[in-house]
């Protein structure tokens, strides 16, 4: 409730809500999850085992472009 101060000027408390977290339906998530599951397995699959001999991609680019980061995450590769 609205209370004035000695200077005329209203002041409001606003009111404590409480808010109910609803669970997310496992089919809701599942598909996200296995999207972002294979998507990982590609990224790990170009950092760390492309080496050109069994390359998905002919040439070296993706070497090339992911070098720093497989020695960051401890892959050899050369």
């Amino acid at each position: 409730m609205p209370r004035r101060s000695r200077h005329g000027a209203v002041h409001c408390r606003p009111t404590p809500t409480t808010q109910i977290l609803t669970p997310l339906p496992l089919g809701a998530i599942a598909p996200w999850a296995a999207f972002f599951g294979v998507l990982m397995l590609v990224l790990l699959y170009f950092v760390g085992a492309e080496q050109g001999a069994t390359a998905v991609v002919s040439g070296e680019g993706v070497h090339e472009w992911v070098h720093d980061a497989r020695h960051l995450l401890g892959f050899p590769c050369h």
